[in-house]
């Protein structure tokens, strides 16, 4: 007997990832659950270096903005309650001190730029196709930082538009790093505060738009990843959802988590992942007594575990 549909996915034999592999995550929160699992496992990875970036637009100027060499300067930044922000970055790269808010930013961008030029696999998440148009400058924002609604108007991207991103994407990426494996997918959280049907009409625009991406490409570098379709087909029940009725509960980030490692992570590499997990284990490992016989003999035994796997796998640091 089968109690739900699975979407069909498939091992990815031509560029799977090992741990000798360097990715870059963009996007959405979701894709900061995904780039959590990698941190634990200790893959090389860099994720969302200008916080989450919800929508392609944004997406699509961070990484422009980081192969150009943009330098952000005063003039980019804005005082909002004694805090300084940028509009095309996170709030947790603002701050108090104007001079320590730009240098975040034009570090961000430079070490985006090297993974870019030298990532294996480039994993871009997207969120959502409702965008906001700051009124006075007529740009488009990747954070509204809190600033009253008044002040921008909402806008819905076209797929057109969408794919138009998404291709630039791929261009800028391509000319500078051509052996990169690039991965989108779509979150499965939903952007309820939107309205439930203007949700639906987002994610169907994403959706349509990096297909018709994939369709037109005529290299070989450009996969898509089911994670919207496994929340909403397999785990299609309120149990997977947190206790916000939004976002994905543990189980169903494991879940999807699951998915991508048997899809896109190299079979030999499951060993050495299983060896991290049993010495992150062991390091979360809270005692009675830190003093004790036992607690330094298991210690010692841990540090042991630790060396022996940093030998066989380098670049491993806990």
């Amino acid at each position: 007997m089968k109690f739900f549909t699975e979407i069909p996915i498939q091992y990815h034999s031509d560029n799977p990832i090992d741990y000798q592999s360097k990715m870059l995550l963009l996007g959405s929160c979701f894709v900061e659950n995904i780039g959590n699992k990698f941190d634990y496992f200790k893959f090389k990875t860099l994720q969302n270096p200008f916080g989450v970036l919800f929508q392609p637009k944004a997406i699509e100027q961070f990484i422009t903005h980081a192969l150009e060499g943009k330098v952000y300067t005063e003039s980019d930044l804005f005082k909002q309650q004694d805090v300084w922000h940028c509009y095309d970055a996170h709030s947790k790269l603002s701050g108090l001190d104007q001079e320590s808010v730009l240098n975040g930013l034009n570090s961000a961008l430079a070490i985006t730029k090297t993974y870019l030029e030298t990532a294996s696999h480039i994993v871009i998440t997207l969120g959502t196709a409702w965008v906001y148009r700051h009124l006075d400058s007529e740009v488009l924002v990747a954070n509204c930082h809190k600033v009253p609604q008044k002040a921008f108007n909402k806008e819905l991207l076209s797929p057109q538009a969408i794919v138009n991103a998404l291709q630039h994407i791929e261009r800028l990426i391509t000319s500078v790093n051509p052996n990169a494996t690039i991965i989108f997918t779509v979150s499965p959280i939903r952007h309820t505060k939107d309205g439930f049907q203007e949700n639906t009409r987002s994610k169907s625009h994403l959706i349509t738009a990096i297909h018709q991406v994939l369709d037109r490409s005529e290299t070989n570098t450009l996969f898509y990843f089911p994670s919207y379709e496994i929340m909403m087909d397999e785990l299609r029940d309120y149990r997977f959802y947190a206790t916000d009725l939004i976002h994905p509960s543990e189980t169903a980030i494991e879940y999807i988590w699951e998915k991508f490692k048997t899809t896109w992570i190299a079979p030999s590499t499951l060993p050495i992942m299983k060896d991290v997990h049993v010495i992150q284990s062991g390091l979360q490992h809270k005692p009675f007594n830190e003093t004790s016989e036992a607690h330094q003999k298991f210690l010692k035994t841990l540090q042991a575990k630790i060396i022996a796997l940093q030998e066989r796998v380098e670049g491993l640091s806990f």
